[in-house]
Protein backbone atom coordinates (compact mmCIF):
# COMPACT_ATOMS: atom_id res chain seq x y z
CA UNK A 1 0.00 0.00 0.00
CA UNK A 2 1.13 3.62 -0.81
CA UNK A 3 2.53 5.22 2.44
CA UNK A 4 2.10 9.12 3.16
CA UNK A 5 3.63 12.18 3.95
CA UNK A 6 2.11 15.06 5.77
CA UNK A 7 1.15 17.88 3.07
CA UNK A 8 3.56 20.69 2.77
CA UNK A 9 2.52 23.65 4.48
CA UNK A 10 2.65 27.57 3.07
CA UNK A 11 1.54 29.91 6.29
CA UNK A 12 0.17 32.80 4.61
CA UNK A 13 1.90 36.48 5.71
CA UNK A 14 1.37 39.84 4.44
CA UNK A 15 3.97 41.98 2.53
CA UNK A 16 6.18 39.67 0.93
CA UNK A 17 5.09 35.35 -0.14
CA UNK A 18 6.71 33.60 3.05
CA UNK A 19 6.73 29.95 2.38
CA UNK A 20 8.50 27.48 4.67
CA UNK A 21 8.31 24.28 2.47
CA UNK A 22 7.62 21.14 5.24
CA UNK A 23 10.10 18.53 4.02
CA UNK A 24 8.02 15.32 1.60
CA UNK A 25 8.60 11.82 3.35
CA UNK A 26 6.96 8.67 3.19
CA UNK A 27 5.14 7.17 6.55
CA UNK A 28 6.40 3.59 6.83
CA UNK A 29 3.84 1.73 8.88
CA UNK A 30 3.17 -1.95 10.18
CA UNK A 31 0.88 -4.24 11.62
CA UNK A 32 3.20 -4.52 14.63
CA UNK A 33 4.05 -0.91 14.61
CA UNK A 34 0.59 -0.33 16.01
CA UNK A 35 1.54 -2.33 19.18
CA UNK A 36 3.54 0.57 20.70
CA UNK A 37 3.52 2.53 24.01
CA UNK A 38 1.07 5.26 24.21
CA UNK A 39 2.80 6.92 26.90
CA UNK A 40 1.71 10.81 28.72
CA UNK A 41 4.88 13.43 27.05
CA UNK A 42 5.45 13.61 31.05
CA UNK A 43 7.78 15.42 33.21
CA UNK A 44 9.11 14.61 36.00
CA UNK A 45 8.23 15.69 39.13
CA UNK A 46 10.55 17.44 41.60
CA UNK A 47 10.21 16.08 44.63
CA UNK A 48 9.29 17.83 47.84
CA UNK A 49 6.74 20.67 48.31
CA UNK A 50 10.34 23.21 48.28
CA UNK A 51 10.80 22.42 45.35
CA UNK A 52 8.37 25.68 44.15
CA UNK A 53 8.10 26.87 47.59
CA UNK A 54 4.34 29.26 48.08
CA UNK A 55 5.44 31.39 45.15
CA UNK A 56 5.23 29.24 41.85
CA UNK A 57 4.19 32.20 40.32
CA UNK A 58 7.97 33.70 40.10
CA UNK A 59 9.17 30.72 38.22
CA UNK A 60 6.54 31.01 34.87
CA UNK A 61 9.05 33.21 32.91
CA UNK A 62 7.36 32.41 29.97
CA UNK A 63 4.37 34.59 30.42
CA UNK A 64 6.47 37.33 30.09
CA UNK A 65 9.42 35.99 27.60
CA UNK A 66 6.71 34.32 25.43
CA UNK A 67 4.70 37.90 25.18
CA UNK A 68 1.25 35.97 27.13
CA UNK A 69 1.04 39.03 29.23
CA UNK A 70 0.97 41.21 26.00
CA UNK A 71 -1.44 38.76 24.66
CA UNK A 72 -4.08 39.71 27.56
CA UNK A 73 -4.17 42.87 26.96
CA UNK A 74 -6.39 41.63 24.00
CA UNK A 75 -7.88 38.10 25.40
CA UNK A 76 -7.76 36.12 28.18
CA UNK A 77 -9.51 33.07 26.71
CA UNK A 78 -12.88 34.45 27.96
CA UNK A 79 -16.01 32.42 26.10
CA UNK A 80 -13.69 29.48 24.47
CA UNK A 81 -14.07 25.77 26.02
CA UNK A 82 -10.59 24.00 25.93
CA UNK A 83 -10.77 19.81 26.64
CA UNK A 84 -7.82 18.62 28.03
CA UNK A 85 -7.62 14.47 27.69
CA UNK A 86 -5.30 13.42 30.20
CA UNK A 87 -5.30 11.22 33.41
CA UNK A 88 -7.83 13.39 35.14
CA UNK A 89 -8.30 16.91 36.83
CA UNK A 90 -8.55 17.82 40.24
CA UNK A 91 -11.04 20.65 39.76
CA UNK A 92 -10.64 21.97 43.70
CA UNK A 93 -7.43 23.00 42.98
CA UNK A 94 -7.58 26.70 44.27
CA UNK A 95 -6.03 27.81 40.47
CA UNK A 96 -8.48 26.05 39.02
CA UNK A 97 -12.11 26.50 40.99
CA UNK A 98 -14.53 27.36 38.96
CA UNK A 99 -12.65 26.68 35.56
CA UNK A 100 -13.86 22.74 34.86
CA UNK A 101 -17.08 23.66 33.72
CA UNK A 102 -17.59 19.73 32.61
CA UNK A 103 -16.28 16.04 32.76
CA UNK A 104 -15.97 12.40 31.66
CA UNK A 105 -13.83 9.14 32.02
CA UNK A 106 -13.40 7.76 29.30
CA UNK A 107 -11.31 4.81 31.13
CA UNK A 108 -14.26 3.19 33.42
CA UNK A 109 -12.09 3.44 36.01
CA UNK A 110 -12.41 6.45 37.36
CA UNK A 111 -14.91 9.86 38.49
CA UNK A 112 -17.97 9.87 36.19
CA UNK A 113 -17.02 13.42 35.40
CA UNK A 114 -13.35 13.26 35.13
CA UNK A 115 -12.49 14.97 38.09
CA UNK A 116 -10.29 12.30 39.99
CA UNK A 117 -6.43 12.01 39.05
CA UNK A 118 -5.62 8.31 37.86
CA UNK A 119 -3.16 5.68 36.47
CA UNK A 120 0.36 5.54 36.95
CA UNK A 121 1.10 9.53 36.86
CA UNK A 122 -2.77 10.78 38.18
CA UNK A 123 -0.64 14.30 38.71
CA UNK A 124 -0.30 14.78 35.28
CA UNK A 125 -3.75 15.97 34.25
CA UNK A 126 -3.96 18.56 36.45
CA UNK A 127 -0.54 20.14 36.03
CA UNK A 128 -1.44 20.36 32.65
CA UNK A 129 -4.78 22.11 33.03
CA UNK A 130 -3.42 24.56 35.88
CA UNK A 131 -0.46 25.91 33.42
CA UNK A 132 -3.04 25.97 30.39
CA UNK A 133 -5.95 27.95 32.37
CA UNK A 134 -5.22 28.19 36.15
CA UNK A 135 -6.57 31.45 37.32
CA UNK A 136 -4.31 31.90 40.30
CA UNK A 137 -5.04 32.10 43.77
CA UNK A 138 -5.87 34.31 47.01
CA UNK A 139 -4.68 32.63 49.84
CA UNK A 140 -2.25 35.23 50.62
CA UNK A 141 -5.05 37.49 51.02
CA UNK A 142 -6.89 35.25 52.72
CA UNK A 143 -4.24 34.04 55.29
CA UNK A 144 -3.74 37.83 55.85
CA UNK A 145 -6.87 38.30 56.74
CA UNK A 146 -7.47 35.50 58.80
CA UNK A 147 -4.31 36.68 61.16
CA UNK A 148 -5.58 39.89 61.51
CA UNK A 149 -9.35 38.69 62.54
CA UNK A 150 -7.27 36.25 64.86
CA UNK A 151 -5.19 38.94 66.39
CA UNK A 152 -8.24 41.64 66.64
CA UNK A 153 -9.72 38.79 68.16
CA UNK A 154 -6.91 38.28 70.80
CA UNK A 155 -6.58 42.17 71.38
CA UNK A 156 -10.37 42.44 72.47
CA UNK A 157 -10.30 39.62 74.64
CA UNK A 158 -7.25 41.14 76.34
CA UNK A 159 -8.64 44.53 76.86
CA UNK A 160 -12.33 42.92 78.12
CA UNK A 161 -10.59 40.95 80.86
CA UNK A 162 -8.57 43.94 81.44
CA UNK A 163 -11.61 46.25 82.13
CA UNK A 164 -13.31 43.57 83.97
CA UNK A 165 -10.43 43.09 86.46
CA UNK A 166 -10.69 46.85 86.99
CA UNK A 167 -14.37 47.30 87.10
CA UNK A 168 -14.39 49.32 84.35
CA UNK A 169 -17.03 48.77 80.92
CA UNK A 170 -15.86 46.20 78.89
CA UNK A 171 -15.12 47.80 75.25
CA UNK A 172 -17.55 47.42 72.30
CA UNK A 173 -16.93 44.33 70.14
CA UNK A 174 -15.25 45.65 67.10
CA UNK A 175 -16.59 44.89 63.81
CA UNK A 176 -15.22 41.63 62.25
CA UNK A 177 -12.49 41.27 59.84
CA UNK A 178 -13.77 39.58 56.61
CA UNK A 179 -12.35 36.76 55.23
CA UNK A 180 -12.29 36.85 51.64
CA UNK A 181 -13.74 33.83 49.74
CA UNK A 182 -11.59 31.76 47.52
CA UNK A 183 -11.21 33.57 43.98
CA UNK A 184 -8.69 33.71 41.69
CA UNK A 185 -5.86 36.24 42.40
CA UNK A 186 -1.98 36.96 41.95
CA UNK A 187 -1.20 33.57 43.74
CA UNK A 188 -0.53 29.95 42.40
CA UNK A 189 -0.44 29.12 38.77
CA UNK A 190 -1.78 30.63 36.18
CA UNK A 191 -2.38 29.80 32.95
CA UNK A 192 -2.37 31.20 29.27
CA UNK A 193 -6.05 31.17 28.85
CA UNK A 194 -6.75 32.10 32.38
CA UNK A 195 -10.47 33.12 31.56
CA UNK A 196 -11.00 29.97 29.53
CA UNK A 197 -13.38 27.02 30.61
CA UNK A 198 -12.09 23.68 31.21
CA UNK A 199 -13.58 19.98 29.95
CA UNK A 200 -11.70 16.78 31.17
CA UNK A 201 -11.89 13.16 29.72
CA UNK A 202 -9.76 11.01 32.14
CA UNK A 203 -7.98 8.73 30.54
CA UNK A 204 -6.10 5.71 32.07
CA UNK A 205 -2.09 5.83 31.19
CA UNK A 206 0.75 4.29 32.37
CA UNK A 207 -0.56 0.83 33.80
CA UNK A 208 -3.05 -2.00 32.85
CA UNK A 209 -6.29 -0.35 33.30
CA UNK A 210 -8.50 -2.32 36.24
CA UNK A 211 -11.58 -1.89 33.97
CA UNK A 212 -10.12 -3.25 30.75
CA UNK A 213 -10.46 -0.17 28.50
CA UNK A 214 -8.62 0.36 25.59
CA UNK A 215 -6.24 2.62 24.47
CA UNK A 216 -8.13 1.86 21.18
CA UNK A 217 -11.64 3.06 22.78
CA UNK A 218 -10.38 5.89 24.93
CA UNK A 219 -8.86 8.06 23.02
CA UNK A 220 -11.59 8.19 20.82
CA UNK A 221 -13.95 7.98 22.97
CA UNK A 222 -12.61 10.94 24.70
CA UNK A 223 -12.02 13.09 21.38
CA UNK A 224 -15.77 12.58 20.30
CA UNK A 225 -17.03 13.37 23.44
CA UNK A 226 -15.00 17.04 23.56
CA UNK A 227 -16.04 17.99 20.20
CA UNK A 228 -19.89 17.02 21.30
CA UNK A 229 -19.63 19.40 24.46
CA UNK A 230 -18.38 22.05 22.28
CA UNK A 231 -14.88 21.79 22.84
CA UNK A 232 -13.11 24.07 20.45
CA UNK A 233 -9.55 23.09 21.28
CA UNK A 234 -8.63 20.03 22.29
CA UNK A 235 -5.17 19.20 24.37
CA UNK A 236 -3.16 15.61 24.40
CA UNK A 237 -0.15 15.73 26.29
CA UNK A 238 0.61 12.23 25.72
CA UNK A 239 2.40 10.25 22.84
CA UNK A 240 4.06 6.97 21.73
CA UNK A 241 7.08 5.33 19.99
CA UNK A 242 5.00 4.56 16.88
CA UNK A 243 4.09 6.70 13.88
CA UNK A 244 0.87 4.47 13.54
CA UNK A 245 -2.48 5.24 15.00
CA UNK A 246 -5.19 2.35 15.40
CA UNK A 247 -7.47 2.93 12.95
CA UNK A 248 -10.24 3.45 15.27
CA UNK A 249 -8.96 6.91 15.66
CA UNK A 250 -9.77 8.10 12.41
CA UNK A 251 -13.23 9.07 13.06
CA UNK A 252 -12.84 10.54 15.76
CA UNK A 253 -10.29 13.23 14.71
CA UNK A 254 -11.83 13.23 11.39
CA UNK A 255 -14.84 14.36 13.47
CA UNK A 256 -13.09 16.55 15.47
CA UNK A 257 -11.48 17.84 12.02
CA UNK A 258 -14.98 18.43 10.35
CA UNK A 259 -16.15 20.23 13.71
CA UNK A 260 -13.58 22.93 12.77
CA UNK A 261 -11.31 21.50 16.60
CA UNK A 262 -8.19 22.91 17.07
CA UNK A 263 -5.98 19.93 18.28
CA UNK A 264 -2.90 19.99 19.73
CA UNK A 265 -0.36 17.17 20.84
CA UNK A 266 2.93 16.95 22.66
CA UNK A 267 5.83 16.03 20.12
CA UNK A 268 7.47 13.61 23.54
CA UNK A 269 10.37 13.26 24.91
CA UNK A 270 13.94 11.47 24.17
CA UNK A 271 14.38 10.69 28.14
CA UNK A 272 11.12 8.77 28.06
CA UNK A 273 12.48 6.79 24.97
CA UNK A 274 10.54 8.60 22.13
CA UNK A 275 13.73 9.40 19.69
CA UNK A 276 10.64 10.37 17.12
CA UNK A 277 7.60 12.01 17.44
CA UNK A 278 4.95 9.33 17.74
CA UNK A 279 1.02 9.34 17.56
CA UNK A 280 -1.06 11.06 17.56
CA UNK A 281 1.51 13.43 16.75
CA UNK A 282 1.23 12.45 13.64
CA UNK A 283 -2.14 12.68 12.80
CA UNK A 284 -2.60 14.71 9.59
CA UNK A 285 -3.91 17.80 10.97
CA UNK A 286 -2.85 18.07 14.32
CA UNK A 287 -0.54 20.72 16.04
CA UNK A 288 2.49 18.98 17.15
CA UNK A 289 4.36 21.30 19.87
CA UNK A 290 7.98 20.46 20.52
CA UNK A 291 9.87 21.80 23.49
CA UNK A 292 12.86 24.22 24.37
CA UNK A 293 14.93 24.89 27.54
CA UNK A 294 15.47 28.18 29.31
CA UNK A 295 17.51 29.62 26.82
CA UNK A 296 15.07 28.64 24.07
CA UNK A 297 16.73 25.66 22.58
CA UNK A 298 15.69 22.38 21.42
CA UNK A 299 15.55 20.78 24.85
CA UNK A 300 17.36 17.16 24.74
CA UNK A 301 15.53 15.30 27.49
CA UNK A 302 12.13 17.70 27.25
CA UNK A 303 11.37 16.88 23.75
CA UNK A 304 12.42 15.11 20.42
CA UNK A 305 12.09 16.00 16.48
CA UNK A 306 10.29 15.21 13.42
CA UNK A 307 8.71 16.87 10.03
CA UNK A 308 5.80 16.52 11.98
CA UNK A 309 6.59 19.17 14.62
CA UNK A 310 4.51 22.54 13.90
CA UNK A 311 5.78 24.65 16.77
CA UNK A 312 8.00 24.74 19.77
CA UNK A 313 7.25 26.29 23.14
CA UNK A 314 8.77 26.11 27.03
CA UNK A 315 9.34 22.33 28.12
CA UNK A 316 12.15 22.78 30.24
CA UNK A 317 12.27 24.20 33.36
CA UNK A 318 8.33 24.28 33.92
CA UNK A 319 6.00 24.71 37.07
CA UNK A 320 2.39 23.44 37.56
CA UNK A 321 -0.57 22.62 40.28
CA UNK A 322 -0.75 19.09 42.11
CA UNK A 323 -3.65 17.60 42.86
CA UNK A 324 -4.60 18.30 46.11
CA UNK A 325 -3.72 22.24 46.17
CA UNK A 326 0.11 21.66 45.69
CA UNK A 327 2.95 22.49 42.87
CA UNK A 328 6.01 20.90 41.25
CA UNK A 329 8.39 21.97 38.78
CA UNK A 330 8.70 19.22 35.73
CA UNK A 331 9.75 19.25 32.61
CA UNK A 332 8.69 17.91 29.49
CA UNK A 333 6.93 18.60 25.79
CA UNK A 334 4.01 17.29 27.72
CA UNK A 335 4.05 21.19 29.39
CA UNK A 336 4.73 22.83 26.05
CA UNK A 337 1.99 21.58 24.61
CA UNK A 338 -0.96 23.73 26.95
CA UNK A 339 0.95 26.42 26.46
CA UNK A 340 -0.04 26.66 22.51
CA UNK A 341 -3.26 25.12 23.34
CA UNK A 342 -3.88 28.20 25.53
CA UNK A 343 -2.99 30.70 22.85
CA UNK A 344 -5.52 28.87 20.73
CA UNK A 345 -7.69 29.53 23.39
CA UNK A 346 -6.78 33.37 23.34
CA UNK A 347 -6.88 33.59 19.69
CA UNK A 348 -10.29 32.05 19.13
CA UNK A 349 -11.91 34.27 22.04
CA UNK A 350 -9.90 37.25 20.31
CA UNK A 351 -10.98 36.13 16.61
CA UNK A 352 -14.11 33.83 17.20
CA UNK A 353 -14.70 34.04 12.90
CA UNK A 354 -11.43 32.62 12.40
CA UNK A 355 -11.20 28.81 11.52
CA UNK A 356 -8.97 26.00 13.13
CA UNK A 357 -6.65 26.43 9.91
CA UNK A 358 -6.23 29.90 10.78
CA UNK A 359 -5.77 29.57 14.28
CA UNK A 360 -3.14 27.21 13.13
CA UNK A 361 -1.72 29.08 10.77
CA UNK A 362 -1.49 31.90 12.64
CA UNK A 363 0.95 30.19 15.85
CA UNK A 364 2.96 28.67 13.08
CA UNK A 365 3.20 31.87 10.52
CA UNK A 366 4.05 34.39 14.13
CA UNK A 367 6.63 31.86 15.82
CA UNK A 368 10.02 33.25 15.85
CA UNK A 369 12.45 31.04 13.41
CA UNK A 370 14.86 29.12 15.49
CA UNK A 371 17.55 26.30 14.27
CA UNK A 372 17.67 25.85 10.64
CA UNK A 373 16.26 28.71 8.31
CA UNK A 374 12.72 28.40 7.84
CA UNK A 375 11.00 24.83 8.91
CA UNK A 376 13.40 21.80 10.72
CA UNK A 377 12.59 19.02 12.57
CA UNK A 378 13.23 20.22 16.02
CA UNK A 379 11.71 23.56 16.14
CA UNK A 380 9.12 22.96 13.43
CA UNK A 381 8.61 26.32 11.97
CA UNK A 382 9.89 28.26 15.26
CA UNK A 383 9.27 29.44 18.87
CA UNK A 384 6.14 30.27 20.01
CA UNK A 385 5.10 34.15 20.45
CA UNK A 386 2.08 34.75 21.87
CA UNK A 387 1.06 38.48 21.33
CA UNK A 388 2.00 38.43 17.58
CA UNK A 389 -0.16 35.29 17.70
CA UNK A 390 -3.13 37.49 18.39
CA UNK A 391 -2.26 40.71 17.17
CA UNK A 392 -0.21 39.91 13.32
CA UNK A 393 -1.98 40.89 10.66
CA UNK A 394 -2.12 37.08 8.90
CA UNK A 395 -4.32 36.45 5.61
CA UNK A 396 -6.80 33.63 6.37
CA UNK A 397 -6.21 30.24 4.23
CA UNK A 398 -8.73 27.42 3.03
CA UNK A 399 -6.82 24.58 4.51
CA UNK A 400 -4.82 23.56 7.70
CA UNK A 401 -0.96 23.64 6.79
CA UNK A 402 -0.52 20.64 8.55
CA UNK A 403 -2.67 18.99 6.47
CA UNK A 404 -6.23 17.07 6.55
CA UNK A 405 -7.10 13.93 8.47
CA UNK A 406 -9.88 13.26 6.10
CA UNK A 407 -8.09 13.58 3.37
CA UNK A 408 -5.13 11.44 4.59
CA UNK A 409 -8.32 8.46 5.20
CA UNK A 410 -9.64 9.20 1.46
CA UNK A 411 -6.24 8.66 -0.46
CA UNK A 412 -4.38 5.66 2.39
CA UNK A 413 -7.44 3.76 4.21
CA UNK A 414 -8.35 0.49 1.87
CA UNK A 415 -11.94 0.20 1.96
CA UNK A 416 -11.24 -3.56 1.90
CA UNK A 417 -9.01 -3.24 5.07
CA UNK A 418 -9.60 -5.99 7.47
CA UNK A 419 -10.92 -3.37 10.40
CA UNK A 420 -9.90 -6.50 13.39
CA UNK A 421 -8.95 -4.62 16.55
CA UNK A 422 -5.26 -6.12 16.62
CA UNK A 423 -4.10 -4.58 12.67
CA UNK A 424 -6.92 -2.37 11.97
CA UNK A 425 -5.43 1.02 10.65
CA UNK A 426 -2.04 -0.31 9.75
CA UNK A 427 -0.24 0.45 6.71
CA UNK A 428 1.92 -1.93 5.25
CA UNK A 429 5.54 -1.14 5.65
CA UNK A 430 8.67 -2.85 6.96
CA UNK A 431 8.59 -4.64 9.62
CA UNK A 432 10.00 -3.35 12.77
CA UNK A 433 13.10 -5.42 13.72
CA UNK A 434 13.40 -4.44 17.62
CA UNK A 435 10.72 -4.42 20.77
CA UNK A 436 8.92 -1.72 21.51
CA UNK A 437 11.08 1.05 24.18
CA UNK A 438 9.02 0.52 27.15
CA UNK A 439 8.28 3.85 29.45
CA UNK A 440 9.53 4.99 32.34
CA UNK A 441 7.15 4.16 35.41
CA UNK A 442 6.46 7.35 37.91
CA UNK A 443 7.93 6.67 41.44
CA UNK A 444 6.75 8.71 44.52
CA UNK A 445 9.13 11.46 45.88
CA UNK A 446 12.69 9.94 46.62
CA UNK A 447 15.73 11.49 48.12
CA UNK A 448 17.90 13.27 45.54
CA UNK A 449 19.50 11.23 43.25
CA UNK A 450 17.02 8.56 43.17
CA UNK A 451 16.63 6.66 39.91
CA UNK A 452 13.19 6.05 38.47
CA UNK A 453 12.76 2.38 38.10
CA UNK A 454 11.64 1.19 34.49
CA UNK A 455 8.09 -0.39 34.08
CA UNK A 456 7.74 -2.62 30.68
CA UNK A 457 4.21 -1.84 29.77
CA UNK A 458 4.13 -3.04 26.54
CA UNK A 459 1.05 -5.54 25.35
CA UNK A 460 0.06 -7.89 22.25
CA UNK A 461 -2.41 -7.15 20.50
CA UNK A 462 -3.50 -3.59 21.73
CA UNK A 463 -2.12 -0.04 22.26
CA UNK A 464 -0.47 -0.43 25.29
CA UNK A 465 0.16 2.49 27.83
CA UNK A 466 2.70 3.51 29.76
CA UNK A 467 3.81 6.96 31.55
CA UNK A 468 6.99 8.69 30.37
CA UNK A 469 9.69 10.73 32.47
CA UNK A 470 11.66 13.61 31.20
CA UNK A 471 14.29 14.60 33.79
CA UNK A 472 14.66 16.45 36.30
CA UNK A 473 16.57 18.06 39.43
CA UNK A 474 15.43 16.40 42.31
CA UNK A 475 14.89 12.78 39.42
CA UNK A 476 17.74 11.66 38.33
CA UNK A 477 17.01 10.19 34.53
CA UNK A 478 15.90 7.00 33.99
CA UNK A 479 17.01 6.44 30.19
CA UNK A 480 16.64 2.72 28.72
CA UNK A 481 18.84 1.39 25.81
CA UNK A 482 17.25 1.94 21.95
CA UNK A 483 18.80 0.18 19.45
CA UNK A 484 18.95 1.40 16.41
CA UNK A 485 16.61 -0.32 14.81
CA UNK A 486 13.75 1.05 16.65
CA UNK A 487 13.46 3.45 14.55
CA UNK A 488 11.57 1.54 11.54
CA UNK A 489 9.42 4.81 10.02
CA UNK A 490 12.56 6.62 9.91
CA UNK A 491 11.14 8.50 7.49
CA UNK A 492 10.21 11.02 10.11
CA UNK A 493 13.30 11.93 11.41
CA UNK A 494 15.15 11.93 8.95
CA UNK A 495 17.15 15.66 8.34
CA UNK A 496 20.25 17.20 9.37
CA UNK A 497 20.44 17.04 13.37
CA UNK A 498 21.57 20.63 14.94
CA UNK A 499 21.00 20.59 18.08
CA UNK A 500 22.48 18.07 20.86
CA UNK A 501 24.11 18.14 23.92
CA UNK A 502 27.53 19.73 22.99
CA UNK A 503 27.90 19.31 19.89
CA UNK A 504 26.42 15.39 20.92
CA UNK A 505 24.68 13.09 17.86
CA UNK A 506 22.22 11.42 19.85
CA UNK A 507 22.94 8.34 17.26
CA UNK A 508 26.10 7.52 18.52
CA UNK A 509 24.75 6.15 21.45
CA UNK A 510 23.05 3.41 19.34
CA UNK A 511 24.25 -0.13 18.43
CA UNK A 512 24.83 -0.44 14.65
CA UNK A 513 22.78 -2.69 12.86
CA UNK A 514 23.62 -6.42 12.91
Amino acid sequence: METAARPQATPARTGPAVVRARPSAARGRSAAAVVAVLVVAAGALLAGPAAVADQPREDQYWLEDYGITEAWTVSRGEGVKVAVIDTGIDSSHPDLTGNVVDGMDASGSGAPDGSEPIGALPEHGTLVATMLAGHGNNKTAIAKAKAEAEKQKTAYEQARKTAEEDGATPPPEPDPIEIPEPAPGPDGIIGVAPEADLLTASLWLGSENPSGVTVEQQIPRAVRWAVDQGAQVINLSLGSTSTSWPQSWDDAFRYAEEQDVVVVAAAGNRSGGMMQVGAPATIPGVLTVAGVNRAGEASWDASTRGITIGVAAPADPLVGGLPGGGYASWSGSSGAAPLVSGVAALIRSAHPELSAADVVNRILETADDAGASGFDNLYGYGILDADEALTADIPSVEQNPLGSISEWIRVHRRADADPSPDTAGAVEGPEPTSEPVAAVGPVLPEPPGTVIAPVVVVGFGVLALGVMVAGGVHYARARRAVRGAQNADRALIEGRWTVGRDGHDPFDELPERG
